[in-house]
């Protein structure tokens, strides 16, 4: 039987690994993006192998969807969505209300909407706090994962992909901006599974 305690201890635990990963990469710099997906290659080299170099294309698509999967498992059950839902609602309401209080200068209206400001305040603080929370634990998945991609298409500057509209590019090319075409297939994709994993695990609806 999981205790109370252990939930919170692991809880501490995955938190801080989420947070001091994103920290790594942000501070730590190259060095430690390399080790990151080299160490990551451990899982994903068979996998390459198993697909097959040439077609990176089709490792980016299952990266793309065991992220999804993850991340709306995680959203799902560590998000209290009937919060999100009435406390977005209560916002919208008190917005209109205050405006129109503020049309009307009607001053005690709009004293009786700042005594609700501190309660709302408080619920969105709570709901900001709960959208944090996932992104730390989706960050101990995704973020080696990518960090494989890119140590591993940095080595293999010959992989390409036909695009709609783009043609043949090569994946480790300039897109737009600092984004290459791996990264830019990377997230497309990413976020078309995610909204069917999301809509078929009823994740969200906010």
């Amino acid at each position: 039987m999981v205790t109370t305690g252990f939930k919170k201890k692991a809880d501490h635990i995955l938190l801080a690994l989420g947070l001091s990963l994103m920290l790594g990469i942000m501070i730590l710099g190259q060095d430690f993006r390399v080790a990151l997906g080299t160490a990551m290659g451990v899982f994903m080299d068979p996998l390459v192998n198993l697909v097959g170099a040439s077609n990176f294309h089709l490792i980016l698509f299952i990266m793309a969807a065991i992220t999804a999967l993850y991340a709306s498992l995680i959203q799902k059950y560590t998000i209290d969505w009937e919060l999100m839902r009435n406390t977005q609602e209560a916002m919208r309401v008190f917005q209109k209300e205050y405006r129109e209080a503020q049309i009307a200068n009607n001053t005690a209206v709009m004293k009786k909407l700042e005594e609700q400001r501190t309660k709302m305040m408080s619920d969105q603080m709570e709901m900001s706090k709960q959208q944090f929370k996932p992104m730390a634990y989706i960050s101990i998945i995704s973020l080696p994962l990518f960090m494989w991609a890119y140590h591993f298409i940095s080595g293999h500057a010959g992989a390409s992909l036909n695009f709609p509209f783009w043609g043949h590019q090569v994946l480790t090319d300039t897109a737009f901006g600092p984004i290459q075409y791996w990264i830019f297939w990377y997230f497309i994709t990413s976020l078309a599974v995610s909204q069917l994993i999301r809509k078929a695990l009823d994740v969200g609806g906010v």
